[in-house]
């Protein structure tokens, strides 16, 4: 009788600790899952657009009969916008700090251009994003959107290029990255890169890339990349720090000839070097051909996506 009770007494203390330990488990996992829940929290977003206005959207020079490809951009402005829009309206009032903004470089000599941009500059707190206010966005890019591309169209200064590599070099800092934001850029580019004032060599570095280049530094054939490597092609680093930065390039359009079939390869690797070199981490960069609208949409609403 005496082991019989000793029996249920050890019995009963290993239930309570096996209790304590259960309990003690699920308050362990209550605070996982809150902390974690805290930790998902929607970050605030911080989205600024670089538009390559050179003459890569000309409807004569690159026609494109199934969109031209300023129509295409106006199309990738929209679901950015609305992208935007997602991410915020499930925010609460009180978490609302996001901004989506614009830019060109070099700055546009047309002034119109200039005024239609100022209107696509949001910042929206908790004191204005108002439903009414957040669902305006994209409508707002795509109307004036495609207002700026009409008025690019008449300026005959497209030819110049585009100041891309500047950009990164001397603004891309202080007008895209902020302290306690997701900092996304979006470029809008044929994806190679020329602006007649920033033509730079260094070796076999340089600001710039055409498909001219590419033949030259004997880029265009199935050992492209065992030649670009070899040799050390690249874009000259502008000596920034990137790593608070996303970034998603769209509307690549690799000029299509015989001599230039492996253009698309080159000017990612390019690019991705070049963004990878100051602090970009790989999975915070994609690189994206030109298509259709409808078909990039959900790619530029998955990236821009809280993760």
């Amino acid at each position: 009788m005496k082991k019989l009770f000793v029996f249920v007494i050890i019995s009963s203390m290993l239930l309570a600790c096996a209790s304590e330990t259960e309990n003690k488990k699920k308050v362990e996992d209550v605070k996982t899952h809150s902390t974690s829940k805290q930790n998902r929290k929607p970050a605030n977003l911080n989205i600024s657009i670089l538009l390559d206005l050179s003459d890569r959207i000309d409807t004569i020079k690159y026609n494109n009969p199934s969109m031209q490809f300023y129509r295409r951009d106006v199309g990738y402005l929209k679901s950015v916008a609305e992208a935007f829009e997602d991410e915020i309206k499930h925010k609460k009032s009180r978490q609302l700090d996001d901004k989506i903004q614009l830019y060109f470089d070099p700055e546009p000599l047309n002034p119109k251009i200039n005024d239609l941009s100022n209107q696509l500059k949001f910042h929206v707190t908790r004191d204005n994003g108002t439903i009414d206010y957040i669902n305006e966005i994209s409508s707002t890019y795509e109307y004036f959107g495609l207002e700026i591309y009409k008025q690019a169209l008449k300026d005959a200064n497209h030819d110049n290029g585009s100041d891309t590599w500047g950009f990164f070099k001397n603004k891309v800092k202080d007008y895209c990255i902020d302290e306690n934001y997701r900092n996304i850029l979006v470029i809008l580019t044929d994806g190679y890169i020329f602006y007649e004032d920033s033509n730079l060599n260094e070796d076999n570095l340089s600001s710039y890339i055409t498909p001219k280049k590419i033949r030259q530094k004997k880029l265009n054939t199935s050992s492209w990349k065992k030649v670009m490597e070899s040799n050390k092609h690249g874009f000259i680093p502008v000596g920034q720090d990137l790593s608070n930065l996303e970034i998603l390039v769209l509307g690549v359009n690799p000029t299509k000839t015989n001599n230039n079939d492996y253009d698309y390869d080159v000017l990612k690797k390019y690019w991705s070097d070049w963004l990878y070199g100051m602090g970009l981490e790989e999975n915070n960069f994609e690189f994206k051909m030109a298509d259709l609208p409808a078909n990039m949409d959900k790619v530029i609403k998955e990236f821009i996506k809280n993760k």
